[in-house]
């Protein structure tokens, strides 16, 4: 909890009760639905809420505005943005039926109102967004396939509405086809070497 009132200072105390809630009531979900490593569990904060908040170091989002978590897993990256952005709309979503069952009860004893969990597959959501945001679930290419037509025409932020994508290991290969990708290391906001090798991806929507 020290490393995320360390890289966002200015947080609500509703946002920093919030926080402090995430391992408690991770662990406790764990138990009965494996969604996290043992390993990772010990490292919650670390390796998966400040992992996620890397997103916000690249584009904080409006009020208002609409983001869509595919492969959400266990709430990761959509769960700690919707704590960051409680006035901005998240759609998690996840193929699996026992991770979204999970992702809805933290969002509801969070008090987040702000979250919709929904079960089921990335490329049958309808709506369009502002932003589609994940955590490696996938090649890009694929992920390009997944988001199409699913971006909002009109973009608000600084960055025009696209994907922001959490990676991780030389990503030259993967990304050649995408020639207007931006990658944004995140040991440029982050200290620990867990970062080293960690990304943001940046592509606009297509």
């Amino acid at each position: 909890m020290d490393r995320i009132l360390n890289y966002f200072p200015h947080l609500s105390m509703t946002q920093k009760e919030q926080f402090s809630q995430l391992g408690p009531l991770y662990a406790a979900w764990n138990e009965r639905i494996n969604v996290i490593s043992r390993k990772d569990i010990e490292a919650l904060y670390l390796r998966h809420v400040l992992h996620s908040l890397g997103i916000a170091k690249v584009q904080d989002f409006l009020p208002g505005s609409r983001v869509l978590d595919i492969g959400t897993g266990g709430g990761f990256p959509g769960i700690p943005l919707a704590i960051m952005f409680p006035e901005t709309e998240f759609l998690l979503v996840d193929s699996i039926g026992k991770k979204i069952k999970v992702v809805g009860e933290v969002a509801r004893e969070l008090g987040l109102e702000n979250v919709e969990a929904v079960h089921g597959r990335a490329e049958k959501q309808k709506g369009q967004f502002d932003f589609i945001v994940s955590r490696a679930v996938t090649n890009m290419s694929d992920f390009v396939k997944w988001t199409r037509k699913k971006f909002l025409k009109e973009s608000r932020h600084s960055l025009p509405n696209g994907i922001l994508y959490l990676k991780g290991g030389d990503l030259r290969e993967e990304l050649k086809p995408f020639q207007k990708a931006r990658i944004y290391p995140l040991s440029d906001y982050f200290e620990e070497d867990f970062f080293e090798t960690k990304k943001v991806v940046y592509l606009p929507g297509i």
